[in-house]
């Protein structure tokens, strides 16, 4: 994964462009693996991790779309990409919300071990959605797994 991230900050780079996410079941995972390698400052303007629906909420996720959709869905993730892509001010929103190998007691509803991301274009006004369904035994695992999945995307996506 690590040259991975690296192509992704040398494309960043070379394109100009900035990143920023918000992270609730993977808990900073991408920010961290992103932030290991050399460069990342360059790229990378903002990271939140937001666990808990009331800090989601006040990092500007609407109320109304955890009620209608769960916090567990991609209107959750839209919403997390966009509002961190604007908070920031960068070109890119990470978005990802989900349940890994856990039941919440707070939000008994959703599937299990299922993980909603959305990349925000804010310069073309666009979202690029997907989930996962991670089957791994360790949290560790599946984050790794929903990391690298997300890093695939925004490559692809970086690249045109």
């Amino acid at each position: 994964m690590e040259d991975k991230i690296r192509k992704l900050i040398k494309l960043l780079t070379e394109k100009n462009k900035t990143i920023s996410t918000m992270e609730s079941c993977t808990g900073g995972g991408l920010v961290n693996a992103i932030t290991s390698i050399e460069g990342a400052s360059e790229v990378l303007k903002f990271s939140a991790v937001t666990y808990s629906n009331e800090y989601k909420i006040k990092m500007g996720v609407s109320k109304d779309v955890i009620e209608e959709y769960t916090v567990y869905s991609i209107e959750t993730a839209r919403e997390m990409a966009y509002n961190i892509a604007r908070f920031a001010e960068s070109n890119y929103g990470i978005g990802i919300t989900g349940k890994l190998n856990r039941v919440d007691k707070h939000n008994l509803f959703g599937e299990d071990n299922k993980v909603f991301f959305s990349i925000y274009d804010i310069d073309n006004d666009v979202y690029y959605d997907n989930d996962i369904v991670v089957k791994k035994s360790s949290r560790k695992e599946n984050k790794e797994e929903v990391i690298n999945m997300i890093i695939d995307n925004l490559l692809d996506i970086i690249k045109g």
